[in-house]
């Protein structure tokens, strides 16, 4: 049995210039990093005893005959991809629900792709999880996808990611000192909204609207380079009020970005005492982030108290085979 443990994402600024469609023309970038909740895959092959010839756990129980049976996408595609012809038991669990704007789809694609080519006896650097996750999603899935969540789940850690070019992808860490990575992570406050949208719904009203958005994707663009020097500077209040202007201009991009519900928890975030924030992912639900000073955060919480408060912290592992009991290439 192989089990992959694959982090979540917070994306900080640049979440719309990490699409195909814009970063081939014009490139793109995103400030971004993981986080300690994760997904967790454990893959075995699948003993030559049952009717089925695979078995899928997620929010459904799939016993199948055929890949091509298969209805989550992700695994189906990825079996192709792998042209794996035995029997599978695949399982999901995970540390925070489905479509809730953290990455979690690529992060699964990431950690399946991850335990498989283990299984096959095969170890996958960082980049071709990355790239090959990139590939299924938006290639065989044909997922309204972009490109950091994939980076940001297979590498890890606090990092500036562009898109373009001759790498397609390119992830450089983020040189600030620990002493203000901890003070950043002591700003940020990460809370549900209850809300469950379809992200891949969202993007694509985004990506149909994006010829028409030059502007503000070159000033989201220019805002990761702005946001890492002020990290560097250690200036975190600019930082925080940066994140709020950020948000202002994501808003503009699709009308399904925000909403009332949306609107009126970030305005009682902000009145709390917040110097900036954003909803996480494409939009309309899921993980609402907050910039707080420590001092002011205890009031925020309390004007936020219907929501569910998730404390977490920065990761820089990346998707990882945290059990590996031995591997073989065949039932036979």
């Amino acid at each position: 049995m192989i089990i992959s443990r694959t982090p979540f994402r917070i994306s900080f600024f640049g979440g719309g210039t990490d699409y195909p469609l814009w970063y081939k023309k014009n490139g793109g970038a995103v400030l971004s990093t993981s986080i300690d909740k994760y997904c967790y895959l454990s893959c075995r092959y699948l003993p030559p005893f049952f009717e089925h010839k695979t078995r899928v756990v997620w929010s459904k129980i799939e016993t199948v005959g055929s890949v091509e049976e298969i209805q989550h996408p992700a695994v189906r595609e990825v079996i192709k991809f792998l042209d794996i012809k035995d029997g599978l038991h695949i399982h999901h669990d995970a540390d925070l629900p489905a479509r809730s704007g953290l990455g979690s789809s690529s992060s699964f694609t990431v950690g399946l792709l991850n335990s498989l080519y283990t299984l096959l006896g095969q170890s996958p650097t960082k980049a071709q999880l990355a790239l090959q996750a990139i590939h299924v999603e938006q290639e065989l899935i044909k997922e309204n996808v972009g490109s950091q969540d994939q980076s940001a789940a297979a590498f890890g850690g606090f990092n500036k990611i562009e898109f373009g070019g001759s790498e397609h992808i390119r992830v450089s860490p983020v040189e600030i000192s620990p002493s203000n990575i901890d003070l950043l992570q002591n700003h940020l406050l990460l809370f549900f909204t209850g809300l469950a949208r379809s992200a891949s719904e969202i993007a694509a009203e985004q990506i149909r609207l994006t010829p028409q958005k030059t502007k503000e994707l070159q000033l989201m663009r220019n805002m990761v380079d702005i946001a890492e020097g002020l990290l560097k500077q250690g200036d975190l209040d600019n930082f925080g009020r940066l994140l709020h202007e950020g948000w202002q201009i994501k808003k503009t991009l699709s009308p399904q970005v925000s909403n009332s519900a949306i609107d009126a928890i970030y305005e009682a975030g902000k009145s709390a005492g917040a110097l900036g924030g954003k909803l996480l992912g494409a939009g309309a639900g899921g993980f609402i982030l907050f910039f707080v000073k420590p001092s002011d955060q205890a009031r925020v919480k309390a004007s936020l108290s219907k929501l569910l408060y998730v404390p977490m912290k920065f990761e820089n592992k990346g998707s990882q085979i945290i059990f590996n009991n031995g591997t073989k290439t065949s039932n036979a």
